[in-house]
């Protein structure tokens, strides 16, 4: 913050609060210390509602008592819902506030799951910063302001695939190319395309053979130029829209650290090593690729392209978000499965080896440890399976307690899915596009 006094008081709803700089800088709701980096008067109006220059007083038009209960968190750590105040107006707050289910105490986190399944609602986006309506459309006049108006408006087409029709022509084009080059992928593995690449470059062959090898060897090549162009054209198409939604972007830092543009960059990357490794070494491209396991994997990598369909498919976001809110509770899986684990397959080592009954498939922990692992997802492949009484009795016990272990968690992960899933389908409610073509 470059401007206004040391002291800063926050309005919110006619109740006052004082705090220093300091204070605000450090401040544990995301809203209020975005105030500190704001250099101007036209992005302090960007988090709040009105500012006082004189009294340096920021204004929020929101709920004071709602206010007042998040604040007791900020001092004591532990968040409840306001009494006589519906759950889904206290949400909204928090989400204005830059709160999340999580910051909520386990027995109000149950209520407002059972609120948001039991009830379709239609809150406000206020999980990212809620910008004014002057804020798309700056009021600036000149080459500055067009500027702005035509930088904010693709930011729009490109991020928010949602936003207008371009948007989602955009979109629709960039699920094409997404789709195309898994199939390439796909089919450059086929074993027929593998085949008759060898039998054109087969050697000992009779003349009559030669010259049919040398069509098939002359269609290969053709069809093999043809998937570069094609690869070639994709990887054009995501370069040219990483590069115009990294110039279009508010915060430049912000969207390298995003973990969906990092994914595109190494989805891309590969292709121009192979490219350089080629021009560097003077090789083809399908010499470099039996002869380099690294370019090899690198070509794998191509299939984080898939990851791109998450900017356009509520699914996909909805998976990511749960995985996010739920780590705890996935960690919490993986400790309960490993120590069923350790248990369970040195109980089978023991009986079925152990002892001198000679299963040849239980001769280590480790190789007790993939039945163990297989019988509790009750995946069962049949590779390897208990012969003797107690071998088997443990086996039973094994795939029951994997159920029970399994199902545990499974009920939290539920409840915070449905929650993200009903998030994510308002804040697409809130971009569907408007009659104009561009906005």
């Amino acid at each position: 913050m470059k401007f206004g006094k040391t002291v800063c008081v926050l309005n919110v709803g006619g109740t006052r609060y004082a705090f220093s700089r300091d204070v605000i800088r450090d401040f544990p709701l995301s809203r209020v210390s975005r105030l500190h980096r704001c250099a101007s008067e036209r992005e302090v109006l960007e988090v709040c509602d009105d500012y006082d220059r004189e009294t340096n007083e920021f204004f929020f038009d929101r709920h004071a008592e709602a206010f007042g209960f998040i604040m007791l968190y900020v001092r004591r750590g532990t968040l409840r819902f306001a009494p006589q105040m519906c759950e889904l107006s206290f949400y909204h707050e928090m989400l204005y506030w830059g709160l999340e289910t999580p910051d909520l105490e386990p027995c109000c986190q149950r209520r407002l799951d059972d609120r948001l399944t039991d009830t379709c609602t239609h809150l406000p986006e206020e999980g990212k910063p809620q910008e004014p309506r002057g804020a798309q459309e700056p009021l600036a006049e000149g080459p500055v302001g067009r500027r702005a108006r035509w930088l904010e408006r693709t930011r729009r087409i490109f991020e928010e695939p949602t936003s207008s029709v371009a948007a989602q022509i955009l979109a629709s084009v960039s699920m094409l190319f997404v789709l195309v080059s898994m199939v390439m992928l796909c089919a450059s593995t086929l074993p027929d395309w593998r085949t008759e690449e060898g039998k054109a470059m087969g050697e000992n062959r009779s003349d009559a053979a030669t010259k049919l090898y040398g069509v098939v060897w002359i269609q290969v090549v053709s069809q093999r130029q043809n998937m570069m162009v094609m690869e070639a054209v994709c990887i054009g198409w995501f370069t040219a829209e990483c590069v115009v939604r990294f110039a279009v972007s508010r915060d430049k830092w912000e969207f390298v650290r995003r973990p969906l543009n990092v994914i595109d960059l190494l989805a891309v990357a590969p292709y121009y090593v192979s490219v350089a490794v080629t021009m560097l070494t003077g090789q083809q491209r399908s010499q470099l690729q039996r002869a380099g396991v690294a370019l090899r994997v690198l070509r794998v990598l191509r299939v984080f392209w898939l990851v791109k369909l998450a900017r356009h498919f509520l699914g996909l976001q909805t998976l990511a978000l749960t995985l996010r809110r739920c780590y705890r509770e996935m960690v919490m899986l993986l400790v309960f499965v490993c120590v069923a684990m350790a248990i369970f397959s040195a109980l089978a080592q023991l009986l079925e080896h152990g002892l001198d009954r000679g299963n040849p498939a239980y001769a280590s922990i480790p190789a007790a440890s993939w039945w163990v692992i297989i019988s509790m997802t009750t995946v069962g492949y049949g590779d390897m399976y208990p012969v003797t009484v107690p071998g088997r009795v443990l086996g039973g016990v094994c795939v029951v307690s994997g159920i029970v272990l399994l199902a545990l968690p499974i009920t939290f992960i539920y409840h915070s899915f449905v929650q993200c899933y009903h998030e994510l389908q308002v804040r697409s409610a809130r971009r569907s596009p408007s009659p104009g073509f561009i906005s």
